[in-house]
């Protein structure tokens, strides 16, 4: 164990225990931006440094480990200051458009600045512009990103998909796709993991809710019969999203909610999962009458960040794939045939919407193939 001062407050740590985690054990807080426990301790934003007794310039805490007898201050006059003028020059090539942003609320670097009671900048504003195909189901705005390389470490370590990379050198250092590729041209599987870990909005979900929801959206114009699916994902966590019990927050309200925004038809994607599990079940069956003619093993093929995933790294063991679609896509085929059907209306007259958690969902939406009535796409 190692013996050491915390804001005047002694504390005892297993040797080779970063400053940082010191720290949190003994309940002070210290400031980070880029940080990411044994993904990404590399101390490139410089938010989260300390001042050592004895010691003239002060030190990153995510990466340095603590000694016997150190005595620490996180948050004297020197910090304080070295910290507000990083978070400055941070926003100086940042778009502080915080208002119109995705992220406003729930952004690490706007509550950091709050919290250093920051409302101005002295330094002159400099932004990067890079073009960005917006069609894209991901998306990224350069003008927000503060270069804290945690899209590229959980890429690379986690997803090891290896999308993202630094650009350029010295100054003009930025991140961007690897190897010079545009999004379309990498091996994204959409998976949302890099969106996930952006402290801010420069990685974000391309927004369709506009179609929807506007002036001309389909819930005000009525001009189509609108139905809307809802993932169990998205069923189960609208409480905490809205600050709501668990209790309070039933599928029942849930239903209620998008009944009052004007869909006239509400489902759960549990019917369809429950088809999928059908599908795949009757379909495995199937092969095993047939083994020699099948790859093995059988992939479940209910998740088309999966799917993605599989066809560019392992194109070998497509095969593998059921060929059942998820069950966003049974549920939309479904809406369109057997429901439509019901009620008697047009398939080309009904405006289908899903509500998913995850992004390769509308990736999979756009597939040519998810186009059972020959009307257009099953989910709008």
């Amino acid at each position: 164990m190692v013996n050491l001062t915390i804001d005047n407050i002694n504390v005892s740590v297993p040797e080779g225990t970063t400053i940082m985690d010191a720290a949190k054990m003994a309940d002070i807080p210290i400031p980070k931006l880029c940080y990411l426990k044994d993904i990404n301790e590399i101390a490139a934003c410089r938010v989260c440094v300390v001042e050592l007794e004895g010691m003239e310039r002060l030190v990153t805490s995510c990466n340095n480990v603590v000694k016997e007898g150190m005595v620490i201050h996180t948050n004297s006059p020197k910090v304080r200051t070295a910290r507000r003028q990083t978070v400055q020059l941070i926003l100086s090539q940042h778009d502080c458009k915080c208002a119109t942003c995705v992220r406003s609320g729930n952004c690490t670097l706007q509550s950091l600045a709050n919290d250093l009671n920051i409302i101005e900048i002295p330094f002159k504003q400099r932004l990067e512009e890079f073009p960005w195909d917006k069609e894209f189901p991901l998306i990224r705005d350069s003008q927000k990103c503060i270069k804290c390389m945690r899209c590229i470490q959980i890429c690379d370590k986690v997803q090891s998909l290896k999308v993202w990379d630094i650009a350029k050198t010295g100054s003009r250092t930025t991140v961007n796709v690897s190897l010079g590729r545009n999004i379309k041209e990498a091996d994204c599987a959409l998976c949302g993991q890099c969106i996930t870990h952006c402290p801010v909005a420069a990685l974000s979900g391309r927004d369709d809710k506009r179609p929807v929801f506007s002036q001309n959206g389909m819930l005000n114009t009525r001009r189509k019969t609108t139905v809307v699916q809802v993932a169990p994902a998205v069923r189960t966590a609208w409480a905490e999203a809205f600050k709501l019990s668990r209790k309070f927050a039933s599928p029942e309200r849930l239903a209620g909610a998008l009944r009052l925004m004007g869909f006239d038809y509400v489902f759960d994607t549990t019917y369809a999962a429950d088809l999928t599990i059908m599908e795949e079940g009757s379909e495995f069956l199937e092969r095993l009458k047939h083994k020699e003619d099948y790859q093995w093993p059988m992939f479940t093929s209910c998740c088309p960040g999966w799917v993605r995933f599989l066809k560019s790294q392992y194109p070998d063991m497509v095969d593998c794939l059921s060929t059942a679609k998820s069950p966003q896509q049974m549920q939309g085929a479904i809406i369109k045939n057997y429901f439509a059907d019901k009620i008697h209306e047009d398939p080309e007259n009904i405006f289908s919407v899903s509500i998913m958690p995850c992004i390769a969902k509308k990736a999979e939406c756009a597939l040519p193939t998810m186009d059972s009535t020959g009307t257009g796409p099953d989910v709008d």
